[in-house]
């Protein structure tokens, strides 16, 4: 078995790796479950889903729960209210999200409910409310925040307490090793380590997306390679090179490459931590996993992320 987080609210434990669901498709059952069996046969129990990400994804995930009579085996993550081209932070939107979602996973809850996107526009004490009338009707068992900053976080959280609330147990930002330039999408929050600091004094857990910075630590992405507008906009810095060269100096220790370093600096932040992986080959899923036995120690963090300039001599 992986090893795995607790979310408060949450009964099972959360393995440390869990699968995404973008890539699945009712279309493609027989690749959907084979891709699934294979998670669940390596340890995983955690499914990450969103409205956006289409009725097709999340039908393919509810067919293979109904057929593997595994539903309470399995920890759900849902996402809504993303806002599409318009800000969508209603409760109307928030409860219709999640019942359509429900609908297509065949189940009558999600273990975490989380906002897929932040409207700072919007007071935390009405989005509360509604995602709190969730959990009331038992479609949740426990809320998160996705791509909120952690400044939201903390003044939505104090609102819940004084107001006899339940507020976010866990946060979905983008936590890697290689740091942003800017945001890949709209809306969206990658942690620095300010954030960081936080969740380890408070030890709020984090569900990280894209923790492998989008194959940045793998031979596709060179400084000469520019091909991907994208990675070069979001990725090319001196810093996430001089990142990536000492991921590789680690990765010769460990035995693994330096994509595993990347993925084990998310795992072994000192606090609790789960990752996001999108395999779309059950190869790529047992490649990540060689990355849970790299146990990095505080100094090898410290020295990858750029925070020392040398690593302690052994």
């Amino acid at each position: 078995m992986m090893k795995q987080i607790r979310v408060e609210g949450v009964e099972l434990g959360i393995s440390q790796l869990v699968q995404g669901s973008m890539m699945l498709s009712i279309d493609k059952m027989d690749y959907s479950s084979e891709l699934l069996d294979a998670y669940v046969s390596a340890g995983g129990n955690a499914i990450d889903t969103g409205h956006i990400y289409g009725a097709k994804t999340a039908q393919a995930v509810g067919q293979w729960m109904e057929e593997r009579g595994n539903r309470s085996e399995v920890v759900l993550i849902g996402k809504g209210a993303h806002p599409y081209e318009q800000s969508r932070m209603t409760k109307t939107c928030i409860q219709s999200d999640l019942v359509e979602s429900l609908e297509r996973l065949k189940t009558n809850y999600v273990d975490i409910y989380m906002l897929h996107r932040d409207d700072p526009n919007v007071h935390v004490g009405y989005i509360l409310e509604g995602l709190n009338d969730q959990i009331a009707a038992g479609r949740c068992l426990s809320l998160g925040a996705s791509n909120w900053t952690v400044s939201r976080i903390r003044e939505a959280n104090a609102y819940a307490e004084k107001n006899g609330m339940k507020g976010f147990a866990s946060s979905s930002p983008n936590l890697g090793l290689a740091k942003p330039i800017e945001p890949r999408w709209a809306g969206c929050v990658s942690t620095y380590a300010e954030d960081e600091a936080w969740h380890e004094q408070s030890q709020l857990p984090i569900i990280s997306w894209s923790s492998q910075s989008g194959g940045f630590f793998t031979d596709r992405y060179a400084p000469e390679i520019t091909q991907d507008a994208d990675m070069v906009r979001v990725y090319y810095s001196a810093e996430n090179w001089e990142r990536k060269r000492r991921a590789a100096v680690l990765g010769v220790k460990y035995g693994v490459s330096a994509n595993h370093i990347a993925l084990a600096y998310v795992l072994n932040q000192p606090f609790p931590v789960a990752a996001i992986i999108g395999p779309h080959q059950t190869s790529e899923l047992y490649d990540s996993i060689k990355a849970l036995p790299v146990a990095l120690t505080a100094d090898e963090l410290a020295w990858l992320s750029l925070a020392k300039e040398a690593l302690a001599a052994e």
